[in-house]
């Protein structure tokens, strides 16, 4: 691929491609060629998005027919950010036509999917990239930093706990990530960011996890339990749903209404539904216990139905103690209106009670240092605009590629397929109640 522009395609066109859409618009040495999606009145947004960055049109396609966008529009590189379930019905095709591939995580959600994408890698030669943004946040890249200098010495054990609020938590079961058959549930969708982080700042591989997962808060059952469940199905139209705070109103952001409520008509999914109506099949309070190749282990918890939003983890070593603590929102207000131009409720813009971020080095006889950290609460903490121009170059240049190695590498598909089969596991241990080997779960994985 050595011509420019390169020619992209973006399948699946809902919320979070815009950050592709919008990124491959503002970079000379990429042209957005094709969309694919269920939906023309999603592609035709995206299509706004690139008019409103001086770029053509690009020709819309639908699912069926993604083989022949490819050949028909001379594709170099695809970004899949579809359902997860979906990713590898676009993956596999594209590598096999030579397209160059970035997918949004996580890479899939089950083990034989992986499987199928990690062969199709292996024979075809060619490029996958899965989209960590977390590894690109500079608060993370300090951390990784002071552990590869051997700040705590020898990583005995990490505890990570990620707290997700009640507006942003809440998100999750009313779009189609409630079901796990879509999303893999939290431990898949979710989790996987915190699963590569680890593996990334161990420079280390999962070994086995064990786990237990419930759904405590959302749901038909628990809502009307904690007597917060209003009847209702989704929230557009519903009377009942007037004055709850779990409730979205698509009506009020222009960008939620045409990416969703317009497009109703197309695909007849839906963006606002009850978080405790039913069917929810996914976990929202899960704890987990991993051991690592080389014999650390790591406690973890996420928790989605937290009074504010942000994470801990600690790393204890035998010449100290690394903490690091981030406040994204310090509490959530009932109904807050989404500000974000995406009509993203969380990571596009700062949170209107955004905390602060602290990291502390323990070491052994010595007293505590606070490390001076570079902190943003937009774009992911950063990470977005530092990871497109990794993937794609920088913005101020026709070059398609980055023209220096980034500071680390992006994450490739064995990457990506470590950080899911954290998840996965835990997927089998809230069935089974037993401990999980994760070299059980994705055959090949260690032979490559």
């Amino acid at each position: 691929m050595s011509r420019t522009p390169l020619r992209a395609a973006i399948v699946g066109t809902g919320s979070r491609a815009q950050t592709f859409t919008r990124g491959l618009a503002a970079r000379p040495g990429h042209l957005v060629a094709a969309l694919c999606d269920p939906s023309p009145t999603r592609m035709a947004f995206h299509n706004r998005v690139l008019a409103a960055a001086g770029e053509p049109a690009a020709t819309e396609w639908e699912p069926d027919r993604f083989t022949d966008m490819l050949a028909n529009e001379d594709i170099d590189e695809v970004v899949v950010t579809t359902v997860d379930a979906a990713h590898d019905r676009y993956i596999v095709p594209a590598l096999r036509a030579g397209c160059r591939v970035v997918t949004e995580k996580p890479m899939t959600v089950d083990a034989a999917r992986c499987a199928r994408i990690l062969e199709t890698v292996e024979a075809t030669g060619n490029s996958l990239t899965v989209a960590f943004n977390y590894r690109f946040n500079p608060v993370h890249e300090t951390v990784r930093a002071l552990l590869a200098d051997g700040a705590v010495g020898e990583i005995l054990s990490v505890h990570f706990e990620w707290l997700l609020d009640t507006r942003h938590g809440a998100d999750y079961f009313r779009r189609w990530h409630r079901e796990k058959r879509h999303s893999g549930g939290l431990m898949v969708h979710k989790s996987s960011h915190h699963f590569d982080l680890v593996n990334w700042w161990l420079a280390d591989e999962p070994h086995e996890v064990f786990g237990y997962g419930r759904l405590g808060f959302y749901g038909a059952e628990a809502g009307e339990r904690h007597g917060l469940r209003r009847d209702y199905d989704r929230a557009h139209g519903a009377a009942p749903a007037d004055g709850d705070p779990f409730a979205l109103d698509l009506t009020a952001n222009d960008t939620l209404r045409s990416l969703y409520l317009d497009a109703e008509q197309d695909d007849g999914y839906l963006r606002d539904r009850n978080v405790f109506g039913g069917p929810v099949t996914i976990e929202d309070d899960m704890a987990l216990l991993v051991r690592y190749a080389r014999g650390a282990t790591m406690t973890y918890h996420l928790t989605a139905y937290s009074p504010w939003e942000g994470y801990r983890v600690m790393f204890n070593g035998s010449a100290g103690r690394l903490e690091l603590e981030v406040e994204e929102s310090r509490w959530a207000q009932p109904r807050t209106p989404v500000a974000s131009d995406s009509g993203a409720l969380h990571g596009d813009t700062a949170a209107e009670h955004a905390g602060g971020a602290r990291l502390t080095l323990r070491p052994l006889w010595r007293p505590p240092l606070d490390i001076p950290l570079d902190t943003a609460h937009e774009a992911h903490g950063g990470g977005d605009p530092r990871m497109l121009d990794a993937l794609f170059g920088p913005v101020d240049t026709g070059m398609p590629r980055a023209p220096e190695k980034p500071a680390h590498p992006t994450a490739t598909e064995r990457d990506g397929a470590l950080a899911l089969a954290v998840g996965v596991a835990a997927n089998r241990c809230f069935e089974t109640g037993r401990p999980v080997a994760v070299r059980d779960l994705i055959p090949g994985l260690w032979g490559r």
